[in-house]
């Protein structure tokens, strides 16, 4: 036996510890170059305990996913859903490198199995979240449209990093985006004024 006392497990603390250490990992590298024992060394336990608390690389990759977009998703008010993905997607930091975990989990579209984790449980998430903002019969095509158009403002200016849309003002490109987003996700029940 060891002479030190022994740490107290606590499994809420490891996976919480496993899940930013992933995050910050798949934002850093993408998700082929992020390996489960890069993400347990920085976590600071062993590989085993990921394999035991997300059974795959995918899974974990889906639970940061969950992770993240359970709080944007959730905050309030539900019609700010929009402009909270699009300042999320606006707000990397491009001195000090850091981006939103939505910019860079679309580095990682790449890779198949990361894009079927994003389609399947971000993109469905967000679909279902914007839908109910409008009432049109076609809303989930709406949300579809939106969520597009933000996820590629998020591609072309954080991973392309292409002009002018990279180094565009984020206010000036909100103002524009939320006034389109607006169209997409209007009430019909209004009545129309033509």
């Amino acid at each position: 036996m060891t002479g030190g006392p022994r740490r107290k497990r606590d499994s809420a603390a490891t996976k919480e510890a496993l899940l930013q250490a992933a995050s910050a990992l798949f934002a850093e590298r993408g998700f082929s170059a992020t390996t489960v024992r890069d993400v347990a060394t920085r976590a600071g336990v062993n590989q085993a305990l990921l394999f035991r608390y997300f059974g795959s690389k995918q899974e974990l990759f889906a639970a940061v996913l969950d992770h993240n977009s359970t709080e944007l998703i959730a905050g309030q008010p539900p019609e700010g859903l929009p402009r909270r993905i699009l300042d999320g997607l606006l707000s990397a930091d491009q001195l000090s490198g850091e981006e939103h975990p939505i910019a860079a989990m679309l580095r990682s579209y790449s890779d198949e199995r990361a894009a079927h984790v994003l389609r399947e449980e971000l993109g469905a998430r967000y679909t279902a979240g914007l839908a109910e903002l409008t009432d049109a019969e076609d809303a989930e095509l709406r949300a579809d449209l939106v969520l597009a158009w933000l996820f590629g403002i998020g591609m072309v200016r954080s991973v392309l990093g292409k002009s002018p849309l990279a180094q565009a003002d984020p206010d000036a490109v909100a103002r524009h985006v939320t006034r389109g987003i607006s169209v997409l996700l209007e009430r019909t029940d209004l009545p129309d004024e033509r």
